[in-house]
């Protein structure tokens, strides 16, 4: 589609220890999206497709309406941000994805996540 509307994805993520049991093999993790729209119209987040991967290669896909129970429009110059969490059998993972958000035209389009890492802070030099 031409004139895609134009959106930023940052991402923070973070080890939460109280909520973890290393001996059960149970590793929870907090992430916090950031999503900015930079154009001048105001887009709709629709849905969320996430692939996760722990470190033995095992993967879990989850997809979904809107974000934390929200389909959120974004307007011009804002940013929505969401916090959730996943739980991985492994200290270390990844997770990538997209969304699906319409225009103010109701044209679907895609926004992709860009792989971020979720990793005990003790693993990473």
């Amino acid at each position: 589609m031409l004139n895609q509307p134009c959106i930023s994805i940052q991402v923070q993520s973070v080890y939460i220890e109280s909520q973890s049991e290393p001996d059960a093999s149970r590793y929870v993790f907090a992430y916090t999206m950031s999503i900015r729209n930079l154009g001048r119209k105001p887009v709709k987040l629709l849905t969320r497709y996430w692939l996760i991967t722990n470190s033995d290669g095992h993967t879990t896909e989850v997809q979904g309406e809107g974000v934390v129970g929200e389909q959120p429009t974004i307007y011009p110059g804002t940013e929505y941000h969401y916090t959730s969490g996943v739980v991985l059998e492994t200290p270390l993972g990844t997770m990538e994805g997209h969304y699906t958000m319409i225009d103010h035209h109701g044209d679907s389009f895609f926004v992709d996540i860009p792989v971020f890492r979720l990793a005990v802070p003790t693993l990473i030099n």
